[in-house]
């Protein structure tokens, strides 16, 4: 039986898949991953880009944070690939109860996924640091410098989950306690290097994980299937009953 036929044969037999996904999900909407191509940035910034995407730099040097922010980080013309698609389906067969992504994108919202654990926040959420204040995407692109409340003049952060700052308890709880109900976790397009997150994996139960990613990760060996290839790609041939 090929890799691609254990997959389906899983799927077919599960009804508590949960996927948990990072970067290489949205690098094929076009959406890239800044770790792979650090050396472009450091010809455009003074700094690298973990250290300007750290809660310490926002603090310090907020104009150049936005710089780099409106720059690198959003991407409104993405749009949803086989993957995003392909999960939206079989949670809407009852087959997936959750996504848990790593991504900010809100790529799998735009494809019909209803729930949806976002680890590291989302750009499309963007909030007043003094009065709390909702902005979405587009307040963001179309100020200058750091964007100010319309309300109270008071700094907007985005609702992002900064290098330093720690991620939201009840997202957190929420993708522990759908990975722990699993009756398959599927991982794709992430190297599993970034912890806490890279940390769920071990609330894992069951004897159908499955890795798909273009390449080896530190935590293939626990996985009962892996596949190297695009997520995308992968998931586009499974058929959902």
């Amino acid at each position: 039986m090929s890799e691609i036929e254990t997959l389906q044969k899983w799927i077919d037999e599960s009804n508590r898949i949960v996927f948990f996904g990072g970067a290489g999900v949205s690098t094929e909407s076009g959406v890239p991953d800044f770790r792979s191509v650090d050396g472009l940035y450091n010809q455009k910034y003074d700094y690298p880009p973990e250290e300007i995407l750290s809660h310490t730099f926002y603090r310090r040097k907020p104009e150049e944070f936005y710089r780099f922010y409106r720059d690198k980080m959003i991407y409104t013309d993405a749009l949803p690939n086989k993957a995003h698609l392909k999960l939206a389906e079989l949670e809407e067969k009852g087959k997936l109860t959750a996504v848990v992504t790593q991504n900010i994108d809100g790529l799998h919202q735009a494809a019909g996924s209803k729930k949806v654990y976002e680890l590291h926040g989302s750009v499309l959420r963007n909030y007043c640091e003094n009065c709390g204040k909702f902005f979405d995407i587009n307040y963001i692109i179309e100020s200058d410098g750091v964007p100010k409340c319309d309300k109270c003049n008071g700094p907007i952060k985005p609702d992002v989950v900064l290098y330093e700052e720690g991620l939201d308890s009840n997202t957190m709880n929420g993708a522990l306690n759908a990975i722990s109900n699993a009756d398959m976790l599927i991982i794709g397009g992430t190297s599993l290097n970034v912890y806490p997150a890279a940390g769920l994996i071990d609330y894992y139960r069951g004897n159908r994980l499955v890795l798909i990613n273009m390449s080896k990760t530190p935590m293939d060996y626990k996985a009962d299937l892996v596949i190297y290839d695009k997520i995308g790609k992968v998931l586009s041939q499974i058929e959902v009953g």
